[in-house]
């Protein structure tokens, strides 16, 4: 069991940044694939970014991000993290974070993720 705790969301400018937390409770975060998600209002919740349990691998990102969002974990403090810069007011939604069962692959698929946050909103103002 894994409860998670996102953290960091707020008000910001088009071209501003905000890094967002995802703080894990327990002693496996680290075998947990972790991934981002965002839900807009009267949208569907869609993937933003995935990275593997253990070092990372190569983390995966929605095209739409590329280049402007950074995931990367920290295992010792088994905390999950979200670097957001250059943010567009289509950034806007809620942001979760959420993990997969313990030592599978990173995925975009909402729907093999069995543990997720409570989320925190993100605003960009243009």
């Amino acid at each position: 069991q894994v409860q998670l705790v996102e953290s960091g969301g707020g008000l910001v400018q088009a071209g501003g940044s905000l890094r967002l937390s995802c703080a894990a409770s327990g002693p496996t975060f680290s075998r947990h694939p972790m991934g981002w998600f965002r839900q807009a209002p009267g949208k569907e919740r869609e993937f933003v970014a995935s990275i593997g349990w253990g070092s990372g691998g190569t983390p995966e990102y929605v095209d739409s991000v590329k280049g402007r969002f950074t995931i990367s974990r920290d295992n010792g403090a088994n905390i999950l993290y979200l670097q957001m810069n250059n943010l567009k007011p289509e950034d806007t939604a809620l942001y979760y974070c959420a993990a997969r069962t313990t030592y599978m692959t990173a995925s975009s698929n909402t729907e093999e993720y069995v543990y997720w946050g409570q989320g925190t909103q993100v605003t960009v103002s243009s």
